[in-house]
């Protein structure tokens, strides 16, 4: 009798802690909500003023933050709204958990249609918890990319032919990963470059299928390829630099037909050099070391020059 009266009053605490943990995790889930619509409601009077620029100098001049990390939202938002856009629909890869990332707004502001990928399989998962997953057309597919399998895993999920945008930020193959896509046709790149490889050579790290940042140099700073580098590779695939964001990070790319409208760069013209501090110590603590320290820091490591295909030193 004693047991069931327990089983009973144990019962009963369950079920009141789950019913308090349901309501916590509700109200999160609208005050997440609510952030969202507000952050969209605000970012539509900016948006029509990055519509009305004109003869800009640079990117920066129309950056917005809104789902993005650093003001990526608002040049794309100037640059769909100044190039003949073939199709709304954009890949991203690289996107952990999607909370920050360059295509939300995209999907969710502009109704358009797309496919992440993260290698991360829980952070494919939480996107499906998200509102935004049914609301729109958004597939997110648990992958490591590599450059033997991207076209593959584009193709599989019904994505070939001319899309609007490709968005590239993976801490390591970046480069060799777009050299080898050849089914879909972006209008727009965005692909993250390494600001302290410089803005004087084409280099980029060599391929390594299992390339992971934190496990090939502590440092946290050798990773991905140059500007340079990128150009090179965009040049050979009809695209022109249209300029970087302020943060030194990302770069734009469009294809050269549709850039009529736009100032195109040189690498050296349209480097930012990044003012980020997350380097490492060997024992894993940040240094918030900056400036030619982090250059220091990786000198001596390998790299290829994608024009000459030579190994060389940092």
């Amino acid at each position: 009798m004693f047991r069931k009266l327990f089983d009973k009053i144990k019962n009963s605490l369950a079920s009141e802690v789950a019913l308090k943990v349901s309501k916590e995790i509700e109200k999160k889930y609208n005050r997440r909500q609510n952030f969202d619509n507000l952050a969209l409601l605000i970012a539509q009077q900016n948006i029509e003023f990055i519509k009305k620029k004109q003869n800009i100098t640079n990117l920066s001049d129309v950056e917005m933050k809104v789902f993005s990390q650093m003001g990526e939202d608002g040049i794309i938002q100037y640059l769909i709204n100044n190039i003949n856009i073939s199709s709304k629909r954009f890949v991203e890869f690289g996107v952990e958990d999607y909370t920050e990332s360059n295509t939300r707004f995209l999907l969710m502001n502009n109704n358009w249609e797309g496919m992440i990928f993260d290698g991360n399989e829980s952070n494919m998962k939480d996107v499906y918890q998200r509102e935004y997953a049914w609301r729109h057309t958004l597939t997110a597919k648990h992958a490591f990319v590599t450059k033997d399998n991207i076209n593959s895993l584009l193709l599989e999920n019904g994505f070939s032919g001319n899309i609007g945008l490709l968005s590239i930020d993976i801490d390591g193959n970046d480069y060799w990963v777009w050299d080898s896509i050849d089914v879909i046709n972006p209008d727009i790149v965005i692909c993250e470059y390494n600001s302290v490889f410089g803005s004087e050579r084409a280099i980029t790290i060599p391929y390594n299928e299992n390339f992971y940042l934190l496990n090939y140099h502590y440092s946290n700073l050798y990773f991905g390829a140059s500007l340079m580098a990128l150009c090179y590779l965009a040049e050979k695939k009809g695209y022109v630099l249209v300029g970087t964001n302020s943060a030194g990070s990302n770069a734009f790319f469009v294809k050269f037909d549709k850039a009529q409208n736009l100032k195109i760069f040189n690498a050296k013209e349209g480097f930012n050099d990044s003012k980020f501090r997350s380097s490492r110590d060997k024992s894993g603590k940040l240094t918030f070391i900056s400036g030619e320290q982090r250059y220091n820091l990786i000198k001596g490591l390998k790299v290829i020059n994608v024009i000459t295909n030579e190994l060389e030193e940092i």
